[in-house]
């Protein structure tokens, strides 16, 4: 058995180690515990976009006083091949800022996917050559810098809210530096920078102080006098078009960032480089699940998208070579390195780690923890149990406690198993659990105690604003399914097409109606357009397009909801006039309930609880 704490690595390049017998978030954790003792970073591939976000959230928690290892993301784009939208500002803050470290980063861990690792990307003297230092002290002038602002992609705005962004207002200059997690507000005395402080987006409130800031490109291409010319002299050596026609191309003549140009990098740059060329020679790599699958299924897809878009005269593509970098060459690029695999192999490490049995709590008994208790008391090692917020922590405690379970607080994982305590509670969101045989080591999330499913829910309600008839994405709709359009009524969406009107193409969701009646959308007002919230999506009732059917029974349906507003203010003011009863409270029952309830509290009730 070998040490989950010590983990062997490979020593030189060309070779491979061989990780088995992990289980839960164990992966998590030995990744952390190599990246703090290997001789440079750790670069992790995984399969898929929800194990990147999975590993990130285990291994900064696991990483956290280990020592100076950093935890950095190269997202994935989030679009689809060749797509005619841009990724999120969010998503390329979090890549340029990785790109940025990795060349000179001598321990830490990096989390990509395989289809985020398959796109080629800009040069790495691009990125470092046009990053702009500043400090307090500086002399700085407010029109230069406004306009070496705009030249590297940062837009002017009124009020600065998202990465990409600034704003000036005489001497204060707001920026949301790409890579940064708050936006920064700048302070000129004269044009001398005389503070720098972070502050909330939100609010608008400024906050700690800062001394120096790191300005990174605000995009992953040039926008510059010089990239604009690159582009147009490059678009008209690949393409045989004609330019007058092509939206993308008067688009940057004009100094425009058209969406999806970010599929064009090869036409900014004469070369572009992988993600290899920016790690450093002493980089271990690992996966996690089936990279090479996940990367050949991700290079038909861009086949197929290719072969659909490759004959379009007003928005040429380039060919998948030319923006993508095949699984094999991949595979034969990651030989170069120290391996680590995660697979059962003749010479595997083997780490002695366990799966919990079931510790899920029962409402309808009288003791619902009884199986969490019986495993407390039968002492399989000391036991770390993980709350998804510093909320929940208070009422699990405060729950243990009624069941004579008294964990002790702790904020990180290292303190732990520094200390003797058999039995601790800390914050973190964790999904998996950890059993170490050989440590005797424990850590029991709220995903066994309440069941996986409603921790799901709670990590969806937090990054998701919008209700669950909202369609976000394009990947959430299906050929055939009942859609009901703001304006127009239930219609039945019948795929994607690609329409040019006036030079410009754009795709648009096709939208059949009563009488075979077809309305097009445009992909940017995907808005408009929820889900048929019906019993039953094949019988759904379209309505008729030109009528006032559908207007018809908006207003219906506003005039059934000024009724029941109406009787519900009624009711109201009946039990306003009339005195009430109040029963006592039985803490202990409450805490029970509240720690157990099977569904997701609306935001409603979360104010009515508040």
């Amino acid at each position: 058995m070998n040490d989950i704490f010590n983990p062997p690595l490979p020593e030189t390049e060309f070779t491979t180690t061989y990780w088995d017998g992990i289980v839960g978030s164990a992966d998590s954790l030995v990744l952390a515990q190599a990246a703090a003792q290997a001789e440079g970073p750790l670069l992790l591939i995984c399969d898929n976009n929800e194990t990147v976000e999975r590993c990130l959230r285990e291994i900064a928690y696991f990483n956290a006083g280990i020592g100076d290892t950093g935890v950095y993301v190269l997202p994935d784009w989030e679009t689809l091949p060749y797509d005619s939208f841009s990724p999120h500002q969010d998503i390329i803050s979090d890549r340029l800022a990785t790109l940025f470290n990795l060349p000179k980063l001598e321990r830490g861990v990096v989390v990509t996917s395989i289809t985020s690792l398959m796109h080629q990307l800009p040069p790495r003297q691009y990125i470092s050559a046009n990053s702009l230092d500043l400090t307090v002290g500086q002399s700085v002038s407010i029109a230069e810098m406004r306009a070496q602002m705009l030249l590297a992609g940062y837009q002017v705005v009124e009020a600065v809210m998202e990465h990409g962004e600034f704003a000036v207002r005489g001497s204060i200059i707001d920026i949301f530096p790409m890579g940064t997690e708050l936006p920064l507000r700048i302070d000129l005395f004269d044009d001398v920078i005389d503070s720098i402080r972070r502050f909330d987006p939100e609010t608008q409130r400024s906050a700690a102080q800062v001394k120096e800031i790191r300005l990174l490109p605000g995009r992953e291409y040039p926008m510059d006098e010089a990239g604009i010319s690159q582009f147009r002299g490059r678009f008209r050596e690949l393409f045989d078009v004609d330019l007058r026609q092509c939206p993308i191309y008067q688009d940057v003549s004009s100094g425009l960032s058209s969406p999806g140009l970010e599929y064009y990098l090869n036409v900014f740059f004469d070369r572009l480089d992988s993600l290899f060329d920016f790690l450093p020679e002493t980089t271990t790599i690992c996966n996690i699940g089936d990279i090479r699958a996940a990367g050949e299924a991700f290079w038909k897809d861009i086949q197929a998208r290719y072969e659909d878009r490759r004959f379009d005269r007003y928005r040429p593509i380039l060919s998948p070579d030319q923006v993508f970098i095949a699984v094999n060459d991949i595979f034969r690029r990651l030989k170069s390195y120290r391996q680590v695999e995660f697979k059962q192999h003749p010479q595997a490490s083997h780490f002695a780690t366990l799966s919990l049995p079931d510790l899920a709590s029962n409402s309808r008994l009288a003791h619902p923890f009884l199986s969490l208790q019986e495993f407390i008391a039968s002492k399989p090692g000391r036991i770390l149990l993980c709350a998804e917020t510093a909320g929940r922590r208070e009422t699990l405690l405060e729950l243990f406690r009624q069941i004579e379970i008294n964990p002790v607080p702790f904020e990180h994982w290292q303190d732990f198993i520094s200390s003797d305590a058999a039995l601790g509670l800390t914050i973190a969101q964790i999904d998996r659990a950890l059993w170490l045989q050989e440590e005797n080591l424990l850590l029991i999330t709220e995903a066994q105690i309440f069941e996986e499913r409603i921790a799901q829910r709670r990590r969806r309600k937090r990054t998701q604003s919008n209700t669950d008839f909202i369609i976000k994405s394009l990947t959430e709709l299906h050929v055939d399914d009942a859609v009901v359009h703001l304006e127009h009524g239930v219609g039945r969406y019948r795929g994607l097409q690609t329409i040019t009107t006036d030079g410009e193409t754009t795709e648009f969701l096709t939208l059949e109606y009563a009488n075979g009646s077809k309305l097009y959308v445009p992909v940017s007002a995907l808005h408009l357009i929820s889900r048929y919230s019906g019993a039953d999506q094949d019988t759904a009732p379209l309505n008729t397009l030109g009528t006032e059917q559908w207007q018809k029974t908006k207003r219906k349906a506003a005039e059934k909801i000024r009724d029941v507003a109406a009787e519900l203010l009624d009711i109201y003011a009946q039990r306003e006039a009339r005195k009430g009863f109040q029963y006592r409270v039985v803490q202990e029952d409450y805490d029970k309930f509240a720690a157990s309830f099977p569904f997701e509290e609306t935001a409603d009730q979360e104010n009515a609880i508040a």
